[in-house]
């Protein structure tokens, strides 16, 4: 079944009129993508910090700490301010194994006051289990948090 993701940006829109805290709507946006998508095994947020990525609100086994910019699958998309959507993940240069049983992943950048904040980071145990259906409707729903949070 495929993620619905306008009941999930709808969903989430309802929780950042309740509490705009960016930590706040990262930990609902976490668990309502860990109850909503399939074959998914984390989902979570890095948050930009002392010039690393430290790990903020998410699901799943326990995750790396301090990621460094350009490293890794969340330091790449930090750095080159995009989103990535990687088939799989032990093909790309320089991965960081958190979870050894990930084989693909999508993360997505997320600005507060035209700068990358954070990152959205969802792993899968599947290979090739992002679509772009998939990156269009988790960059939406990002930018929801980019619009709401108050950081």
């Amino acid at each position: 079944m495929e993620t619905d993701y306008s009941i999930l940006a709808a969903q989430l829109k309802e929780l950042a009129d309740i509490d705009r805290n960016h930590i706040s709507m990262m930990a609902n946006a976490s668990a309502l993508l860990m109850q909503t998508m399939e074959q998914v095994n984390w989902a979570g947020f890095y948050l930009v910090k002392d010039g690393m990525l430290k790990v903020g609100p998410f699901q799943g086994k326990p995750a790396c700490v301090l990621i460094g910019r350009g490293k890794g699958v969340c330091g790449t998309a930090w750095e080159k301010e995009t989103t990535l959507v990687v088939r799989d993940v032990h093909a790309f240069p320089g991965h960081i194994a958190c979870d050894s049983a990930s084989r693909s992943e999508i993360v997505i950048p997320i600005r507060s006051d035209g700068k990358i904040a954070a990152v959205l980071d969802i792993d899968s145990p599947v290979e090739n289990r992002f679509s772009e259906k998939d990156r269009e409707g988790l960059e939406v729903f990002v930018r929801i948090i980019e619009e709401k949070a108050v950081w």
